[in-house]
Formats: structure tokens, C-alpha cells, sequence
């Protein structure tokens, strides 16, 4: 029977008590061929019922009871959703996740984007964010630190970890993407170097997550592994376009409060 596999940051680790948490590696599931083995995609072509395989192994890797796992419906917004409950129908429509009901896991769902776990483990309130370059760029950090705060917890208490997620070297973007963010402040250019394409730069993504949640007040950290680079351990958009495979599975990033 495999075991659904993760890392560990070592900051929530140390609320074991209270927090249980894992960003889970593509390792440890049953799914095959491109999506092996710990696909939890439900927008991926994979077979369905192995999603659902998958997503109940995430449930039992992290403590909880079978079905309940909270994910929304990711759009590369700002939007944060509170969560009492799993969704079995109509996923909101969001990026970042919150919540402070016991033994509800809550997870976002990357293959290259920044996942980023929230928690303050004395107030009791868990948060989850996908950090696509839209996201980041747009406040879906800030947002979901916000919502947090309203649901009692404090900005000086929050623990927030980036985990695994594409590295500058492997990720070059063109002029238009670079000219967002310098519209939006001069000051990001400090996150671009020029790639070798014409006009093409190569973007650090962590860095900007990270600098990101400094910059909001929250206990900040970063695992530092790459999506891109590592294909053994994790799923990657770029590089399944890259080697023109037609689908990639989405590794989870999750989080419960006991």
C-alpha cells in the first residue's frame, strides 16, 4: 500500500500539537504514466477515481478523517474563501483558503506555483494560498493574511512557509510579464535578470512570495525546492510543455488544525 509522501516545515513542525501540515510530493499515490502517483488534480485528465484515491491518501497522511479535504476552484486571483466544511460541489472560485474548524484539512493545489501555508497556532486559524506570478502580484498573500486576522488571528503570531515551486533559472518570462510588475513598482525589477532570448527575463518567483510576507508582518520561510528541476519528487507545468506531453498532475500543499 503506498503512503503518501511530504516535506515538512520545520517551524509549523514545531506545532505538531495543534497543527498538522504537509507539502506533499507527486510520490505515494496510484495514479500512472504521466500523473504518477499522487495526483490530486480534479482538472487533470487523470482517471477520476485514482484522483479521489489520491486526495482520501492526503486525508489519511495528515491525520484526518476520510473526506475532508477542502481545495476551491484556483483562478490565479486575489479571492480567499473560508472554509467550515469540504466543498463536494460548486468550489469556490479562489487562491487562497482559511479556516478555523478542527480536523478540516484545507490544501492548494500547484505544479510549479507557490504554495503557501498559513498558521497561527494560538488563535487556532490555518490559511492556504496559491501564489502564481498573478496572484502574488495581486495580493492573494495580504488577502489571506486579512482573512486570517478576521477569524482572530494575529499578524505577529502567523507562521507563513512557501514550499516547493519554480526556480529563477528555470523560469523566463517575456517583456509584457516583466512590465507588470515594474508598473506596479519600480522596485521589482531586483527580481529579473536577463535571460539569453532577446527581450526575455528570467523571474524569481520565491523571492517575490517571500519578500512578499516579510513585507506583511508574518513570520516568513521558504523551503527552496524546485518544481521545475526536480522531477522525481514533483509535477511541473512548464516542464511538461516543454517536453510536449499533453496533461501534468498537481501535487497538494495542505494543512489542518487537530
Amino acid at each position: 500500500m503506498p503512503m503518501a509522501q511530504s516535506l515538512q516545515c520545520e517551524t509549523l513542525a514545531g506545532h505538531a500539537s495543534r497543527i498538522a501540515h504537509g507539502f506533499f510530493t507527486r510520490n505515494g499515490g496510484t495514479s500512472s504514466a504521466l500523473y504518477a502517483s499522487l495526483n490530486v488534480g480534479l482538472g487533470s485528465d487523470d482517471d477520476a477515481d485514482r484522483v479521489a484515491k489520491n486526495r482520501e491518501m492526503v486525508c489519511q497522511a495528515i491525520g484526518a478523517k476520510p473526506g475532508q479535504l477542502a481545495t476551491v476552484s484556483q483562478v490565479h486571483s486575489a479571492d480567499v474563501a473560508i472554509a467550515d466544511r469540504p466543498w463536494r460541489e460548486n468550489r469556490p472560485r479562489a487562491d487562497g483558503i482559511v479556516s478555523k474548524s478542527k480536523g478540516l484539512v484545507i490544501g492548494i493545489l500547484t505544479a510549479d506555483c507557490g504554495p503557501v501555508l498559513f498558521a497561527d497556532a494560538d488563535a487556532g486559524v490555518i490559511g492556504a494560498a496559491h501564489a502564481g506570478w498573478k496572484g502574488a502580484l495581486f495580493g492573494v498573500l495580504e488577502n489571506t493574511i486579512s482573512a486570517m486576522i478576521d477569524l482572530g488571528a494575529e499578524r505577529g503570531n502567523i507562521v507563513a512557509t512557501l514550499g516547493p515551486c519554480i526556480s529563477q533559472k528555470n523560469y523566463e518570462v517575456g517583456p509584457e510579464y516583466r512590465a507588470k510588475f515594474i508598473s506596479a513598482d519600480p522596485a521589482n525589477e531586483k527580481y529579473f535578470y536577463p535571460s539569453q532570448k532577446p527581450d526575455h527575463h528570467m523571474f524569481d518567483l520565491a523571492t517575490f512570495v517571500f519578500d512578499r510576507l516579510q513585507n506583511a508582518g508574518v513570520k516568513a520561510g521558504l523551503l527552496g525546492n524546485c518544481t521545475y528541476q526536480d522531477e522525481t519528487q514533483f509535477y511541473s507545468y512548464r516542464r511538461s510543455v516543454h517536453k510536449n506531453e499533453p496533461d501534468y498532475g498537481r501535487q497538494i500543499s495542505a494543512i489542518m488544525l487537530r
